[in-house]
């Protein structure tokens, strides 16, 4: 039994979404295959200690995947190398000394994903297997550094001009009442594109000038109301988000099965996710808490016949309304 006192679950607050950086936005964006070394040094079980250490001397690497017939069948890391020339020799095979139980990721997955069992667990490097199990690549926290200075280079100088033509709309559109409609279906299961749909509206704020404190807190609720749907519904279901001058409104919606009881929903840690998801890293109950902190407003009406429709409101000060752009800077090489 371990002496370590149990985590509670973390939930996000107004003052999270405020501290939220376009980096940790990135980490959720990206995937695996977007950032991974693609150029693999795989190792076999029957090459011999000294010859481990040559390739990871020429190669300036501390680990590599051991394959045999196109599968993953162990890891052997620079701790390896060490173990074995305290136990054994030179001539010792990889087969005899690597670490059989590998921790795997897959190109699908976000960045974030990876980040976390880098923090979690001692490893260097994570092998990257595609859906039939073969070997695709590699992802060292290294990797993932470059990727994101890398998209971030990306998308500066266009997102800016993006953002400031965007944050025009509101100003120069006369009407009783202006309102934009974003509406996108979320599909069943479809945990590849998870977070594609809060990803998007999170962009659309800020290019229609939405402060980022605003951005982040409808992107964190649509996140959370984005993975119910598409952990807990037959078919799907669909969000919509309308945004006003000086409110955003949203809604995700579904035709099925329903919460029977929403108080017991409500309780942070409360999950009918299926131990499959669990596995996966999602279902832990804190979705419909973290929505809840996230928004002003936050109504949940559920039925085993008729579905779920959660609406959720955020309203802007006036120093948040749309329409205050600040035009982009033109870029200056460093001299």
């Amino acid at each position: 039994m371990s002496d370590n006192p149990p985590q509670q679950a973390h939930t996000v607050t107004d003052k999270d979404a405020q501290g939220i950086t376009r980096v940790q936005e990135l980490a959720y964006e990206l995937k695996v295959e977007e950032v991974m070394s693609r150029t693999v040094k795989a190792l076999t079980p029957g090459m011999h200690i000294i010859d481990v250490l040559e390739m990871f001397r020429q190669g300036h690497i501390s680990g590599a995947p051991v394959v045999e017939n196109d599968q993953l069948v162990g890891v052997v890391s620079i701790e390896d190398l060490i173990r074995i020339l305290r136990e054994g020799s030179l001539e010792a095979l990889v087969g005899d000394y690597m670490t059989h139980k590998v921790i795997t990721i897959r190109p699908s997955d976000p960045v974030v994903d990876a980040l976390k069992i880098f923090v979690n667990v001692n490893v260097g490097r994570l092998p990257v297997l595609d859906a039939g199990g073969r070997l695709v690549g590699i992802i060292t926290k290294g990797d993932i550094t470059r990727g994101l200075l890398e998209a971030l280079q990306r998308d500066y100088h266009v997102e800016e001009l993006i953002r400031y033509r965007a944050s025009h709309l509101f100003e120069d559109i006369i009407s009783d009442r202006t309102s934009l409609v974003l509406r996108y279906k979320i599909n069943p299961g479809d945990f590849k594109n998870g977070g594609k749909a809060s990803s998007n509206i999170k962009r659309a704020l800020l290019r229609l000038g939405a402060s980022p404190q605003i951005a982040r807190r409808c992107g964190i609720a649509i996140y959370e109301a984005e993975m119910n749907l598409i952990i807990h519904t037959s078919h799907g279901g669909t969000i919509r988000v309308d945004i006003e001058q000086n409110h955003i409104s949203m809604e995700a919606y579904d035709d099925g099965p329903g919460i029977k009881d929403i108080h017991l929903a409500m309780k942070p840690g409360w999950s009918t996710a299926t131990e499959e998801v669990r596995e996966q890293g999602f279902g832990a109950g804190m979705g419909l808490t973290n929505i809840q902190r996230c928004v002003d407003e936050m109504t949940l009406e559920s039925s085993i016949e008729r579905g779920t429709n959660l609406r959720m409101k955020i309203y802007l000060s006036d120093a948040e309304v749309f329409g205050e752009p600040q035009p982009p800077q033109p870029h200056q090489e460093n001299p």
